[in-house]
C-alpha cells in the first residue's frame, strides 16, 4: 500500500510578520479606528505616515468621526425624534462600522465605505 499524505482541512495563518519599523500594517490599521488619536498620531509619525494601508485607514477613521459629528449635532437639533430615536441608532450604526473595519483592517483588507472611502483613498494618495 502507498502512503498518501494529505493535507490538513485546516491551516493555520501565520500571524502578521511586524515590519522593520514598527507595528505591522494591519495591526496599525486596526488600530487606526479606536479613537482619533491613534489615526492623528499614524498621519504624523514618520515610518507611519509613508504607508499607504495605514495611512488610507487613518484617513477613513477621522472622516467616520467627522461624520458623526456632523450627524450628532443634526440628530440633536430634532427635538424628541432625533434625541430618542435617531441619536440612539446613529450611535449604534457608528460602533457597527468601526467594529467592522477595524475587523477587515486587521485581516488586511481595504475596505472602502461609501462617500467616506473615496476621500480617504484619494487624500492617502495625494501626499
Amino acid at each position: 500500500m502507498e502512503d498518501i499524505k494529505q493535507e490538513p482541512e485546516y491551516m493555520p495563518v501565520p500571524p502578521a510578520a511586524a515590519a522593520s519599523d514598527g507595528l505591522a500594517d494591519n495591526v496599525a490599521g486596526a488600530l487606526a479606528y479606536v479613537t482619533i488619536i491613534p489615526a492623528i498620531i499614524f498621519l504624523v509619525m514618520d515610518p507611519y505616515n509613508k504607508r499607504p494601508f495605514v495611512r488610507f485607514n487613518a484617513f477613513q477613521c477621522l472622516g467616520i468621526a467627522v461624520c458623526s459629528v456632523v450627524l450628532s449635532f443634526v440628530c440633536g437639533i430634532i427635538p424628541f425624534l432625533g434625541w430618542f430615536v435617531l441619536f440612539p441608532i446613529l450611535g449604534l450604526t457608528v460602533f457597527c462600522t468601526l467594529v467592522l473595519c477595524i475587523v477587515k483592517a486587521y485581516s488586511g483588507v481595504k475596505f472602502k465605505l461609501p462617500f467616506i472611502g473615496d476621500f480617504a483613498e484619494k487624500t492617502a494618495a495625494g501626499s
